[in-house]
């Protein structure tokens, strides 16, 4: 019985076109080639054009001023999971609200991603500060207790009556 297994097993991966070839023994799609490094401008690297790089480069001084403020750990008025937020972006849906679930401190590349349930079905989307196509983010409220007890609340994913407690701000 164990010959037949092994035998179907030979005959199923012989099938694949360049398995052996490749060294990855299921579809080609699935192996992602890495991006290709792109360099700065030639003139960035002779040192002309600096500031006008850098100035599309960095976060603008309202980026930096939100990044400052609600993305800080030592800001008091930095966001926490649990919290209400509300998302204006430029294009369309034009604004957002959901429950925080976490937040993603990586300087520039910071993100966070917000939950909400839209006509019963969970929607997820994460957000990036630093983004030209974001306008605008408010605290809508608070977590209920004053902070939650984890970091990433994905847990509310598989529990929506906890997070429409959250939501509401009553104690599950």
């Amino acid at each position: 019985m164990l010959r037949n297994v092994s035998r179907y097993v030979a005959r199923a991966m012989s099938t694949v076109p360049d398995a052996a070839a490749t060294g990855y023994p299921f579809s080609k799609s699935a192996i992602i080639p890495p991006e290709p490094f792109v360099p700065p401008p030639k003139s960035v690297q002779d040192g002309r054009g600096i500031m006008e790089y850098l100035r599309q480069t960095l976060p603008t001084p309202d980026k930096q001023r939100l990044l400052r403020s609600y993305f800080s750990r030592t800001s008091p008025t930095r966001l926490q999971p649990g919290s209400i937020v509300t998302v204006t972006m430029e294009h369309a849906p034009t604004s957002f609200t959901g429950v925080l679930l976490g937040i993603r401190r990586r300087g520039p590349d910071t993100s966070f991603v917000l939950r909400n349930i839209i006509q019963r079905t969970g929607v997820e989307m994460q957000f990036f500060p630093n983004s030209p196509h974001l306008k605008d983010i408010r605290l809508v409220q608070k977590p209920p207790k004053g902070r939650m007890r984890r970091a990433k609340l994905f847990y509310l994913r598989d529990s929506p009556e906890k997070m429409s407690a959250l939501a509401s701000a009553r104690k599950s």
